[in-house]
């Protein structure tokens, strides 16, 4: 009786699924496309499909990392070192993403000192930078289901050595479950409320307020990271590593 209701919704799953395939396998034809063209020394062309997929809504480390390498190549640092970070910022631990973001920082022209951190504050954004939101998140789970299996070891399975064993383990998973929910919780905490950003304009001079009137308060280079703090109309208020604070225009930043 509901089999003509049913058959419908297989077609429909079908039909999304075949549009899915599809999408992928023309995102993945235009990321080699322009690979083609980065290979050829045609940059422009590069950063041109490169850009379509980004406005299209596409996020991934190899599209963000692949429009970096093309933007350096064009000697657009800020737009470089930009999405060196948007890679960065979805695979923390990428070894190539770094290397060519260390490298791109080296070009920039503001060097501005940062007092040294703790060893211990070192550590703690180290074990941070290990995985992103989502790995985080995922380990959370993962330890929550170890610390699950644990106890029904414990009051399920009949047996002195398994119970001791599995008291002791669920300990230590428990911890680390702990750990995890912490690191998770300062991930989204860091999400959800600290915006960083990169100047992506040559020269750029940062007012007192907003407001093209008002007076100059430092000149910054493209390439520097700075800390997106507030906005007013088209003028947000950025913070450098050393503390000074000051305005610019939204469209002199880029938000990683």
């Amino acid at each position: 009786m509901n089999s003509p209701k049913y058959f419908f919704l297989l077609i429909l799953v079908i039909q999304i699924g075949s549009v899915n395939i599809f999408a992928q396998i023309k995102t993945e034809k235009e990321m080699n496309q322009a690979a083609e063209f980065y290979k050829a020394k045609k940059y422009n062309q590069a950063e041109k499909i490169y850009l379509e997929l980004v406005n299209k809504g596409y996020k991934g480390t190899s599209l963000f990392y692949n429009l970096g390498n093309t933007f350096f190549r064009e000697s657009k640092l800020g737009y470089s070192i930009l999405y060196y970070n948007k890679a960065l910022k979805l695979s923390p631990g990428d070894e190539d993403v770094q290397h060519n973001l260390d490298i791109a920082n080296i070009m920039t022209v503001d060097k501005v000192d940062i007092l040294p951190n703790f060893i211990l504050f070192q550590w703690w954004e180290s074990i941070l930078s290990v995985f992103n939101l989502t790995g985080w998140t995922y380990l959370t789970y993962f330890f929550f289901l170890l610390f699950l299996i644990c106890i029904s070891f414990y009051f399920l399975i009949k047996g002195q050595k398994i119970q001791r064993a599995s008291f002791f383990i669920g300990i230590v998973v428990f911890v680390f479950l702990i750990l995890s929910i912490v690191f998770t919780g300062v991930k989204l905490n860091r999400e959800l409320n600290v915006r960083n950003g990169i100047v992506i304009t040559d020269v750029v001079t940062v007012k007192l307020s907003p407001d093209e009137s008002s007076n100059d308060a430092f000149v910054i280079h493209e390439g520097l990271k700075v800390q997106l703090e507030d906005k007013v109309d088209d003028w947000v208020k950025i913070r450098l590593h050393d503390g000074k604070i000051g305005w610019i225009t939204e469209n002199n930043v880029g938000v990683i």
